[in-house]
């Protein structure tokens, strides 16, 4: 297996900064319920850009997933929704802890299990940690959940520093609540990464087909988002069923007023399809990993938790912190960083033996 492990590194930035922004949009959204505007953009996420970009950057889609095989297929579509339960639960840990500490508990958790299990599960992990490359690889690894706990750590001490008193952009702050919910999501959420793996055979399939290796993953992603769109379309439809905010899609305010339904409808749009972009890129990136894909999860993830700890500061969550905790995040920022690079050169060590 070739590839270009910088290039993959830099297409997992890509991915990460996608992913750590979708956010935004939504927290612009108003007079919609989290239901609401959760399955609008999400229809984008796991629907509208998986087929459209598929189509638009892949060979013969159809053809591809109706040769494939029907047991992957399921294994796909069912480790998407298994992982849907860990996304539409996302979003609850960002609004009880906000981008920071929020994504760096659930995230934490989601590495762990979508990076070490599949090789375990193979039984490859052994002649990974054989090899001087891969060692460097499970290094950087290493550091990157070294880098989660000192940003976890520095979310603790903007607790303590604020005097449990929520900071700017995150108005409904609840430690206790918030832990809880992300322990559920990250747990939940590394499925996706089995869903991937599981998705082999349609990328040999596409390949046969002619598409470019750089697309190859992207018809797997129909596959498992579909899984991902019947949990969190499920749940959302039994929210809007208890809560009676149907009418919100069509102009209704859950305050009675009016909602803003052009800004709101183009808000969830751009949300969602940030969001897809995360794996637009994260399969790119992956394809140029070599016989080290695995390590992609942990880059992805790294970089997730970078760029949602930068937006934290942009949306001013840290403000009225203590310089102490400021330097204990940036700390875990470097780690973050530098984990990238380590993971990075035991990709280039492996290519290049």
């Amino acid at each position: 297996m070739g590839g270009n492990p910088a290039l993959g590194v830099l297409f997992h930035w890509l991915g990460g900064f996608s992913s750590a922004s979708f956010y935004v949009p939504y927290k612009r959204i108003s007079r919609w319920s989290w239901e609401v505007f959760w399955l609008a953009g999400g229809l984008f996420s796991w629907a509208i850009a998986p087929w459209a970009f598929a189509s638009l950057r892949t060979h013969d889609l159809l053809g591809v997933l109706a040769a494939a095989p029907r047991a992957t297929l399921l294994w796909c579509w069912f480790w998407g929704a298994m992982w849907g339960f860990g996304g539409l639960t996302f979003g609850l840990t960002m609004r009880y802890l906000g981008l920071s500490l929020g994504m760096a508990v659930a995230l934490g958790l989601t590495t762990v299990i979508g990076t070490m299990g599949p090789p375990i599960f193979h039984g490859t992990i052994g002649a990974i940690a054989a090899t001087t490359s891969g060692q460097l690889t499970l290094l950087g690894i290493a550091i990157t959940l070294a880098g989660i706990v000192v940003v976890a750590r520095a979310g603790s001490a903007k607790q303590r520093d604020l005097g449990g008193v929520a900071s700017e952009g995150v108005a409904e702050f609840d430690l206790k609540k918030g832990i809880l919910i992300a322990i559920f999501s990250g747990v939940m959420s590394g499925c996706f990464a089995w869903g991937l793996d599981a998705g082999q055979p349609i990328r040999d399939l596409t390949l046969a087909a002619g598409t470019d290796p750089l697309s190859q993953g992207l018809p797997v992603l129909c596959v498992v988002l579909a899984g991902g769109l019947t949990t969190n379309l499920v749940w959302c439809l039994i929210l809007i069923a208890r809560n009676r905010s149907a009418g919100q899609f069509l102009g209704a305010a859950n305050d009675g007023g009016q909602a803003p339904l052009l800004r709101n409808y183009a808000l969830a749009a751009l949300g969602g399809t940030l969001w897809y972009g995360q794996f637009f890129f994260y399969t790119m990136g992956e394809s140029q990993m070599g016989k080290y894909g695995f390590s992609s999860w942990t880059l992805h993830m790294a970089s997730i938790i970078l760029f949602s700890t930068l937006w934290g500061f942009a949306l001013k969550e840290w403000q009225g912190t203590s310089p102490r905790t400021r330097a204990i995040v940036w700390s875990g920022i470097g780690l973050l960083v530098g984990a990238t690079v380590v993971i990075g050169a035991g990709n280039m060590l492996q290519a290049a033996a």
